[in-house]
């Protein structure tokens, strides 16, 4: 079979993997310059594609990179897997558009086409159908065949990969679906057949507002939690222990990723703009969860106002810029945010990051020994590789987001 995957990023990418070992010929169309060659050279910019396995996958000739279209001529599957952002707080679904045009060119009579980016319901039905039957003149669910399969895809999670996390799968028409399931069912272990292409389209982003709402409410407070003199961190671990009814979520410095921040605001403003139907809970979640960078950095404020020490001039240590521990991923992090806000705000700041060979401030790849040259430091993504011991012992205050460190007089918790 031969597959189209537009885009390998962190979601193309695996998903091309695993159809190479399943013995398809994949073509991985990705248009960026600079990640076409890292893959045509063997370089995965992915963390949970080792560059070993995309050698391999180039190695057994059924792996090819492409920035050509005339490749992808004659496909048999395409994935559309390509990013889905915000542009001004709005959903922008550009690049999906952009692909659909793309296969529309290329696609043979009989052929699939599967949607795997993250949107709002029925962009597959009223966006990607309509592309690939105005270019085509063919027929959806007649001629060719259309459905959607949404992501699942956790970076840095070595227990759920693309392989093992169940896959919900949905078709345009009963046909589409048993394409569908054929497909994924040869490259997952489980599939979970939906009965329309919005059911699929809506679980995904609830899955995502679930936990954006949830991570809003404990956020929420811990605020409260200050207030009233209460560790909410042992609150948490308290009400933990009842056996039914509750699921723990912690507080951070916000949320991240491309999922939590995005997929609530294509679930909102679609909403709201094409039904008229308000989901105040779950806006009201996003205005909590974007608030919280400023207020970790007020946190900081008034714990250096309590040491006589002005934030304008501090000298601050952060810790991890990365939004989730153990990766690289910058998209959407609110520790970038924490440190613009405190660069704004007249500190000077140091920053340690392990997983990126450059960052905009400072440069360490490791924590550094000498800690008390700092006002302050401030653990936002703690890292495996953090040496947390080293910090709890050295540094002269820390503001930990992240319920990370240990209890101490000198050691904060958000």
């Amino acid at each position: 079979m031969k597959l189209a995957v537009m885009g390998q990023g962190y979601v193309g990418l695996p998903l091309a993997m695993a159809a190479v070992d399943a013995g398809h010929q994949v073509i991985g169309y990705e248009p960026d310059h600079g990640r076409f060659e890292d893959l045509s050279q063997g370089r995965s910019y992915v963390e949970d594609v080792p560059d070993k396995v995309l050698r391999a996958a180039h190695a057994s000739g059924r792996y090819q990179p492409a920035r050509d279209d005339a490749l992808l001529l004659d496909f048999d599957v395409a994935v559309i897997t390509v990013p889905t952002p915000l542009r001004d707080r709005q959903p922008d679904l550009s690049f999906v558009r952009a692909a659909s045009r793309t296969l529309a060119a290329q696609m043979k009579a009989g052929a699939t086409v599967v949607l795997e980016s993250t949107t709002h319901p029925g962009t597959t039905r009223d966006l990607v159908v309509p592309i690939l039957e105005r270019a085509t003149g063919w027929k959806a669910g007649e001629d060719f065949h259309v459905g959607f399969s949404p992501e699942r895809i956790d970076p840095g999670n070595d227990r759920w990969s693309f392989e093992n996390t169940p896959k919900i799968v949905a078709g345009l028409t009963p046909a589409c679906l048993e394409r569908v399931l054929e497909f994924y069912g040869g490259i997952t272990q489980q599939v979970v057949p939906a009965d329309s292409l919005e059911a699929a389209e809506l679980a995904k982003v609830f899955e995502n507002t679930f936990r954006h709402v949830n991570i809003a409410l404990v956020n929420e407070l811990s605020q409260l939690a200050r207030v009233l003199g209460v560790d909410v961190w042992h609150t948490l671990d308290l009400a933990a222990t009842k056996p039914f009814g509750f699921t723990k979520f912690v507080p951070g410095p916000g949320v991240g990723g491309h999922c939590l921040p995005v997929d609530p605001v294509y679930l909102t403003h679609h909403a709201r703009t094409q039904h008229g139907h308000a989901l105040r809970l779950v806006e009201l979640a996003q205005d909590v969860n974007d608030g919280q960078p400023a207020y970790v950095v007020s946190r900081l404020q008034d714990a250096l106002n309590t040491r006589s020490i002005a934030l304008n001039g501090a000298r601050i240590l952060v810790l991890g810029l990365a939004y989730k521990p153990g990766t690289a991923d910058l998209r959407e992090s609110p520790a970038v945010a924490v440190a613009e806000l405190l660069v704004e705000k007249g500190a000077r700041l140091d920053i340690v990051e392990p997983h990126l060979t450059k960052v905009t401030t400072g440069d360490f790849r490791a924590i550094p020994r000498d800690l008390a040259v700092y006002d302050a430091v401030v653990l936002l993504t703690p890292h495996p590789e953090f040496d947390l011991q080293h910090v709890a012992d050295n540094a002269r205050y820390v503001l930990d987001t992240r319920g990370a460190m240990p209890v101490a007089p000198h050691i904060e918790r958000l």
